[in-house]
């Protein structure tokens, strides 16, 4: 059917209506909606939000098939209630040619689950040494905006200032993964206590904060745009609130991970918490939360990273850095947010929908849940508890670090679209 009544949801965890979807499109919001000849959703207790759009995740396709593709991982996005995906530019070969991130962009046409929007290297191979196609990536059909060698910092200040003077042209963004490589070569961990009880290589806050106190200083001087990945530090988040107080051009994303873990966790040596940039401290997760909770931190972005099995059942020096999130991240959210009271579920969407979608420009995407705006819909039972089975994620790869945890919430349906792409909580 191309109508569907949604009866009885929370919109935005507020009151409680009805939703009537024609077509691609929301029709009508109010109450006592006549259903027709339309398929009725009850949701009596459900949470409706926007579709989730995240900015950050590796699809892995093309080179690493064996960790992900684009159908499995977008597949795993619907599960998890994303409508929206940006797909990071370290695949084999490297996104850093209007060809390669085509090949992406279409590929995500093909799955249908998700749209997948890429995002092109800075630099050629992500060596850090020369520019990309910033241009013809965005001149091309895949029509890039935002751009990153994450996985690796541009570290480079020269190469830096280029890529902000270049994007600006256009308003594109650089989103930079903040690692001074000098002080964290051999890093298996955070520096601080238990990294000197366990003897393994500390990975030091200010390689972190250096790196994003000299971007938006640079940002500020060109007067372009930078998005800070995966902020993991106290120390990051003082530098970005003063950077939005001088009024740079500087938006920040969170992991769900670092959210809810601690280092401390890595005294099991399991490598499914070894992961770029490491587990913080509870300091750390604390400053995280509350930065997110005031609006220093933007959004929410999982950074999906897939690994085969033998990439991470091996001794910890050895394993990949990496955790998937697709599945679990709104339950982390919920969990570390919401149910503690530092964020209620509009401020759910506004991290996690509205603000990602407009930093990556995904249009349709993070739009109000009213009459005429596109439906990109996800349903959540928030009163749902269960432990994580990474057996049954949709995701190539099983590498969760909650697996055996009880996590709250579960997404029963998204839309894309108006067609269902998850009824039920299974994949449609």
């Amino acid at each position: 059917m191309s109508k569907i009544l949604i009866r009885g949801a929370k919109v935005l965890g507020g009151e409680v209506q009805d939703v009537l979807i024609d077509g691609e499109t929301i029709a009508a919001v109010g109450t006592g909606l006549e259903a027709g000849d339309a398929a009725v959703i009850d949701a009596e207790g459900q949470i409706l939000l926007p579709g989730l759009v995240d900015l950050h995740t590796h699809l892995r396709e093309p080179g690493r098939e064996d960790s992900e593709t684009v159908l499995t991982g977008t597949q795993a996005a619907a599960r998890g209630g994303y409508t929206s995906v940006f797909a990071m530019a370290n695949t084999f070969p490297v996104a850093d040619t209007a060809g390669v991130v085509e090949q992406v962009w279409r590929l995500g046409k093909e799955s249908g689950y998700c749209d997948v929007q890429p995002i092109g290297a800075v630099t050629v191979g992500l060596a850090g040494k020369q520019l990309s196609e910033l241009g013809a990536m965005h001149d091309s059909a895949a029509a890039v905006t935002v751009f990153s060698d994450d996985g690796k910092c541009v570290d480079d200040a020269v190469i830096m200032r280029r890529a902000l003077e270049y994007v600006k042209a256009f308003g594109g963004v650089v989103a930079q993964h903040a690692q001074e490589p000098r002080l964290t070569e051999g890093a298996q961990m955070n520096e601080g206590v238990v990294s000197a009880e366990l003897g393994l290589g500390g990975w030091p806050a200010v390689a972190e904060e250096s790196i994003i106190a000299r971007d938006v200083l640079l940002a500020e001087h060109v007067g372009s745009r930078v998005h800070i990945c995966h902020l993991s530090t106290a120390g990051s988040v003082e530098i970005v609130r003063w950077a939005k107080s001088r009024g740079i051009d500087v938006t920040a994303e969170v992991t769900p991970h670092h959210l809810l873990l601690t280092d401390e966790l890595v005294r099991s040596y399991n490598p499914v918490y070894k992961v770029n940039p490491p587990l913080r401290t509870e300091r750390d997760v604390l400053a995280l939360r509350e930065a997110l909770a005031d609006g220093t931190i933007d959004i929410v972005a999982t950074d999906h990273a897939p690994h085969p099995h033998e990439d991470k059942d091996c001794e910890w020096a050895a394993a990949a850095m990496g955790m998937v999130g697709l599945e679990t991240a709104l339950s982390v959210v919920q969990h570390t947010m919401v149910e503690t009271g530092l964020l209620d579920w509009a401020g759910v969407a506004d991290r996690m929908s509205h603000k990602p979608a407009q930093i990556g420009q995904a249009t349709g995407h993070g739009r109000p849940v009213s009459a005429g705006e596109p439906a990109n819909l996800t349903l959540v039972d928030p009163a749902y508890r269960g432990e994580v089975n990474p057996a049954g994620f949709a995701s190539r790869s099983r590498n969760t670090p909650y697996e055996g945890r009880e996590l709250p919430g579960r997404i029963t349906h998204t839309f894309l679209r108006g067609r269902a792409t998850v009824v039920d909580g299974k994949l449609a």
